[in-house]
């Protein structure tokens, strides 16, 4: 990445995620509600709510908040009905962006998503605009800290389709996003702890800006990452995330 390695950049985020935490615990709660509203409230049938959970806990937020989420969703609370729903758009210089929501209001969370690009020069696209430029996987990151023999040697057991480890000793591990549970159990059951465990769309290539355009970028991320309804967002964009 431009000034910034990937691992530099991992260690980063996290640090404004933790500034952010308020924030992160609403949208997990969001995903947690969502993914026993569709797959059943128990986390060992229903992976989706197994890896919101999951989200949390590595959050530090209260197990009681956790389990209102998941009745909440059960339909055991009432509460909002929220659903899932995916934008997709341009940033700046042709950056991709796949921007998903969980939303009680599809027309306010179109008009924020489309305001947040537009007012920094970017543009909201049609479905599918996009999203073919990225491929649906799990992803686990482990820091240099990590045996690599070992990491390749449980994970392509476990099923993993690819492992690379980069110039700072960053290893990535990609699955299938079907293999995200039994990849994740085999690395906790050999006392391997990733940085990053998460089913994402990664950018088959990226793009790497200017040090102004990349300032823009991150201005459009930081802009949809600040709205209530946004859970992620993916970009194929690289850049100094300072």
């Amino acid at each position: 990445m431009a000034g910034h390695s990937k691992w530099a950049n991992i260690q980063h985020r996290k640090g404004r995620q933790d500034a952010k935490r308020g924030k992160i615990w609403t949208k997990i709660i969001r995903e947690i509600t969502v993914a026993a509203r569709a797959g059943g409230p128990d986390p060992e049938s229903n992976p989706a709510l197994r890896l919101a959970m999951d989200k949390a806990n590595a959050s530090n937020m209260p197990k009681d908040n956790i389990n209102r989420a998941i009745q909440r969703g059960a339909g055991a609370v009432d509460g909002e009905d929220y659903e899932f729903v995916r934008y997709e758009g341009y940033g700046v210089a042709g950056a991709a962006v796949i921007v998903d929501c969980m939303t009680d209001n599809r027309q306010r969370t179109v008009s924020e998503v489309r305001h947040a690009l537009t007012k920094n020069g970017g543009n909201l696209g049609t479905d599918g605009s996009v999203t073919f430029m990225f491929d649906h996987v799990s992803q686990f990151l482990f820091g240099p800290d990590v045996d690599e023999e070992q990491i390749m040697e449980v994970g392509l057991e476990a099923g993993a389709n690819d492992i690379d480890t980069d110039e700072d000793g960053l290893t990535e591990v990609l699955g299938a996003p079907s293999d995200f549970a039994q990849l994740r159990d085999a690395f906790e059951a050999a006392g391997l702890q990733p940085e990053v465990a998460e089913i994402i769309m990664r950018p088959q290539n990226e793009i790497e800006l200017s040090d102004a355009d990349g300032a823009v970028m991150q201005k459009i991320i930081d802009t949809l990452e600040d709205l209530d309804d946004v859970q992620k967002v993916y970009t194929n964009a690289v850049f100094d995330e300072e």
